[in-house]
């Protein structure tokens, strides 16, 4: 039985690395891969043929690159001929960081299940070589001067809470580690104009013409902004929260923008910071992360026109709303509970984590404008379907969120990974990689814990949203009795840090 078995998906995989049918038309550069001993791409397609692929990947940011990389190292899958479709150049000519440059706005809070899941994959060595901080404890507290928590990774027997790295690190650590495996890739510098899916995997607002199913058969054929065309067995739609395909596609969404905007860039302290902050505000949360070498980087919510006042205004004046909001503005500091003095949840002390009994802290002062400042509407948004037949939506293309916590590329990072392990066992089979039935386990697997992660965070914001007395006690004792009750302190580290489980099933 198991020789049968074993015959079963060498067979499968051998017809996965048979040679690719062309039709007609350009494509693109193909990298070389590891072995080759070349130093540039070739550019491929130019004898009017296009190019047909097992999975095309629409969107070469840090989620689509992460599937791909997931792909390469997996020993069902890295035999796959891979597309991706993206007009950033930086994935033809890399992307070049400077030591002495100063770090980026924009930056990822990761959590050690995606540290885990880079390291899997062969790129976490690539992002070590370059500026990141680990971070091991984490201050939350309100402007009332009520709601306290600290959080530490001794609390969950864990090294580290998370790793703040810049996009553009992440983004070449991905392409480096791309561009080490023997997976056959191919870089299509341009952007998706038109999808054409013939009659039998026809969903809602797909669009398709009579001409094209015949030679389409069981594959997807999108036409490019350059005049470029190529074909796929699969779609991946990882081009964020815009997405092009999700579009194409026919997928609707559910969701509603904040009235919020967020304002981010880095700052520079006279020492070197070492804790993730965060200061719930009656506008709403601010956040300070350590990125190493005396940098953190702010986010910062409000309404949209004072982001619109604090992108411009003045360096001096920006830095003196900074440290107001994160030190005495609004209101006072907590008062730090260490024993029983009439906080209602003295009587746990003996059973309390270590950071319970650490007392409030001061986030370091900020003394400069490290970079530009950039502001980004808020908003919640979630595709009701992730999957239809050849085509499936990852990363923000399928679910934003607000970014209090820090989560959104996580949970993007978590659809890679998932969505290529459900490819490897439909190979393992020899199920069509575009078959529905094989893409909604992945839409079965992901979509309750991107829905559940999204709804705590959206309950957050709204619990913020409202300046109202009791409603600031209730929120309070929220905050003691995270911080004092160790059980439910340690599912929340653990489910924050990428464990997928929920905090009151733990």
């Amino acid at each position: 039985m198991n020789r049968l078995i074993t015959r079963k998906i060498v067979d499968n995989v051998y017809r996965l690395k048979a040679p690719q049918k062309s039709l007609s038309t350009d494509a693109g550069v193909k990298l070389p891969s590891s072995n080759s001993g070349q130093e540039h791409g070739e550019r491929v397609g130019f004898s009017n043929k296009i190019q047909e692929h097992d999975i095309a990947i629409v969107g070469g940011g840090m989620v689509g690159l992460a599937f791909a990389c997931s792909l390469a190292s997996m020993p069902l899958t890295k035999h796959l001929n891979v597309a991706i479709v993206d007009s950033n150049p930086a994935l033809l000519s890399g992307v070049c960081i400077k030591k002495e440059d100063p770090p980026d706005p924009r930056v990822s809070t990761v959590t050690p299940a995606t540290i885990s899941f880079f390291k899997d994959i062969g790129a976490w060595k690539y992002v070590e070589q370059h500026r990141h901080a680990y971070f091991d404890k984490m201050q939350v507290w309100d402007y009332t001067g009520l709601g306290y928590t600290r959080y530490s990774a001794r609390d969950a027997n864990k090294d580290v809470l998370g790793c703040v790295v810049e996009n553009k690190v992440l983004l070449s650590s991905l392409l480096s580690c791309i561009q080490s495996t023997d997976i056959q890739k191919t870089i299509y510098p341009s952007r998706l104009m038109t999808l054409h899916r013939n009659s039998s995997s026809m969903g809602a607002g797909s669009t398709s013409s009579g001409s094209l199913s015949y030679e389409l058969g069981h594959t997807v054929k999108l036409d490019l902004t350059d005049g470029g065309s190529l074909c796929a067995k699969l779609v991946v739609g990882a081009d964020g929260s815009k997405s092009r395909v999700r579009e194409l596609a026919g997928f609707t969404t559910s969701g509603w923008n904040y009235s919020q905007n967020a304002v981010i860039c880095t700052v520079e302290h006279s020492v070197e910071n070492q804790c993730a902050w965060q200061r719930f505000l009656p506008a709403g949360p601010i956040a300070l992360l350590p990125i190493g070498d005396n940098f953190s980087n702010i986010v910062w919510t409000m309404n949209p026109k004072e982001a619109t006042d604090r992108k411009v205004m003045p360096e001096g004046e920006f830095l003196q709303d900074v440290n107001y909001a994160i030190d005495y503005g609004f209101g006072p500091h907590p008062k730090s509970s260490t024993s029983g003095n009439g906080d209602i949840f003295s009587w746990l002390k003996p059973g309390v984590t270590l950071s319970a009994n650490e007392c409030f802290e001061v986030p370091p002062k900020v003394i400069k404008l490290a970079s530009e400042r950039m502001v980004f509407p808020l908003s919640l948004r979630h595709a009701n379907d992730y999957a239809s037949r050849y085509v499936v939506l990852i990363g923000d293309a399928a679910h934003t969120v607000h970014p209090l916590a820090g989560q959104g590329v996580n949970m993007g990072f978590g659809d890679a990974f998932a969505l290529s392990k459900v490819i490897a066992e439909g190979i393992a089979v020899g199920t069509d990689i575009g078959e529905v039935s094989l893409l909604k386990k992945f839409e079965a697997e992901r979509k309750p814990e991107n829905i559940a992660m999204m709804a705590i965070l959206d309950g957050i914001q709204k619990a913020y949203s409202v300046d109202f007395g009791p409603l600031n006690i209730l929120r309070a004792a929220a905050f003691h009795g995270a911080n004092y009750i160790s059980p439910l302190k340690r599912c929340i580290i653990s489910y924050a840090s990428g464990e997928q489980r929920l905090p009151i099933f733990s």
